[in-house]
């Protein structure tokens, strides 16, 4: 007889597994960030800096203010544990993991517009591997300064960093780090170890090890929450959730409300997932944070409609620009639009929304959320503008 999961106890497990609601007993560092990071399975990059860059964000929302320069340290140079490839998105992910998208690889060098260009192109291709072979690793604008020194018709800015990026989701090239933010590139045998890069794993396998590493990170979850975590598509994926329920490690369920039309739907239970009676966080969470990317997820799971507005055009934005969901308890309570303002060391609150039925404790903890986060951050001084439901609450527990 399949088990039935409340959907107050499948938020708690959700939560349990991405690494909330065990406060961390000392300040966090290398040790508490790497366990966080191969919990997580990956940490999403994305270029928008209005607040914070979004890989910084993980960590910030479970453990609390830490050392930006520690996760640097994992993620680039000699001493770094993570790599980078395009697991979820582009993402920092554990060493180990890159040879599981060899598939990945194989895929990206064999579609036709990759390939063609690749065909126009393959003597600048030569080149750039010879020239890491000979200087690498090294930055994209490196590359492109020695171009731009040459003499005569050469390549040009556009086709070195194209050259570049099509080489790494071949496998070609690999990441070494990041520089102010920019790749490294260099050839894989700079960055990873013989016994990695030798390391073969067949398209099935692969994609048991990654569901089973998708599964882990959710506690719960349906099969299309387990494909979305590192964007597998296909029959492959679901062979190996059935593979993975013949082996134990995943225990069917059905969790109220998660079918279609509020009914009923099957999911799965990680076998080591925690059953937490209890989660109280309070915190905020990155627009590409694992808990609420998948959007119809969060919507499953918390009732919280969610879309990032930084694409939508301003007279059409409802929220704001770049709203971080709040999480308080185990509940997203609302959402507040941020800006970083770094010269005038201000943390702005340019909008702040709370969502129908939040506790009237809400202003008050979030309140304390953002004094850390500015603190985070090095910013003295914070200032909320009088736009959004929550607005005026929260300026009033600010002052």
């Amino acid at each position: 007889m399949v088990q039935t999961i409340s959907p107050a106890l499948a938020r708690r497990i959700a939560l349990g597994a991405q690494g909330f609601g065990r406060p961390p007993s000392v300040t966090p560092g290398i040790r508490q960030l790497d366990a966080l990071v191969n919990r997580l399975g990956l940490l999403q990059i994305d270029s928008v800096n209005v607040f914070e860059r979004s890989h910084y964000m993980p960590a910030f929302s479970r453990l609390g203010a830490y050392d930006k320069a520690q996760l640097d340290r994992l993620t680039s140079g000699r001493e770094s544990r993570f790599t980078e490839y395009w697991a979820h998105e582009a993402s920092f992910l554990p060493r180990d993991a890159w040879p599981l998208f060899g598939w990945r690889m194989r895929e990206f060098r064999t579609r036709s517009a990759t390939e063609a260009w690749a065909q126009g192109n393959r003597p600048m291709l030569d080149w750039l591997l010879a020239e890491l072979a000979a200087n690498g690793p090294l930055r994209a604008s490196a590359i492109e300064h020695d171009v731009n020194r040459r003499r005569g018709p050469w390549w040009g800015w556009s086709d070195v960093k194209t050259g570049l990026e099509t080489l790494f989701r071949w496998g070609d090239v690999a990441i070494s780090g990041r520089e102010r933010f920019e790749r490294v590139y260099g050839l894989p045998e700079q960055v990873f170890p013989r016994e990695l890069r030798e390391r073969t794993i067949g398209r099935d396998d692969a994609h048991r090890e990654l569901v089973s590493r998708s599964a882990r990170a959710h506690g719960i979850g349906t099969g299309k929450d387990f494909a979305d975590y590192f964007r597998l598509r296909g029959p492959a994926t679901l062979a190996a959730i059935h593979d993975l329920e013949d082996a134990g490690e995943l225990i069917p369920v059905e969790v109220p409300g998660w079918g279609a039309g509020g009914a009923s739907g099957g999911a799965w239970l990680h076998r080591d997932a925690r059953l937490p009676r209890r989660v109280d966080a309070a915190t905020l969470l990155s627009p590409f944070d694992p808990v609420v990317w998948e959007r119809a997820r969060a919507l499953r799971l918390f009732g919280f409609h969610y879309r990032i507005e930084i694409y939508t055009p301003e007279p059409k934005r409802v929220f704001g620009y770049y709203c971080l969901p709040v999480l308080l308890g185990d509940t997203i309570v609302g959402r507040v639009d941020l800006k970083n303002d770094r010269q005038a060391q201000v943390l702005r609150v340019r909008a702040a929304w709370v969502e129908p039925g939040a506790p009237s404790d809400t202003a008050g903890r979030l309140s304390s959320v953002l004094k850390e986060a500015a603190a985070w951050q090095g910013l003295p001084q914070i200032e909320v503008e009088r736009r959004g439901n929550l607005a005026e609450a929260l300026a009033a527990e600010l002052r």
